[in-house]
């Protein structure tokens, strides 16, 4: 059974940084995409960052603040937020997919979820 279980979210002020892990099990996701979504109330799940064939894609508003990677050795990939806002605050979940993906930012593409990590940012 494949598992994805995220980690790291929080409160944070704004200006201030969180790492967040999602942990994958069951599969090894080294040769597979894995992206970070996040779904703020009220909204749409929207894409954030997600890394594939060792390129790295983000969102514009993720572009410069946030970094994603992956340690494949520990089936684990990050989203290092920095300069958090309060517009960030979301549920943020990872997903894995079962192939390299050539349009990582669709989250049709991803077969695997995580149950989510709360990340609220404070003003």
């Amino acid at each position: 059974q494949v598992q994805l279980v995220e980690s790291g979210g929080g409160l944070v002020q704004a200006g201030g940084s969180l790492r967040l892990s999602c942990a994958a099990s069951g599969r090894t996701f080294s040769n597979s995409a894995m992206g970070w979504f996040r779904q703020a109330p009220g909204k749409e799940r929207e894409f954030v960052a997600a890394i594939s064939g060792g390129r790295t894609s983000d969102a514009d508003s993720a572009k410069g603040r946030f970094t994603v990677s992956r340690d494949n050795a520990k089936n684990t990939m990050y989203l290092q937020m920095n300069s958090l806002k309060p517009e960030d605050t979301a549920v943020y979940y990872c997903a894995g997919s079962l192939f390299n993906l050539v349009d990582s930012r669709s989250p049709n593409s991803y077969r695997y979820w995580g149950q989510g990590t709360q990340v609220t940012v404070s003003s």
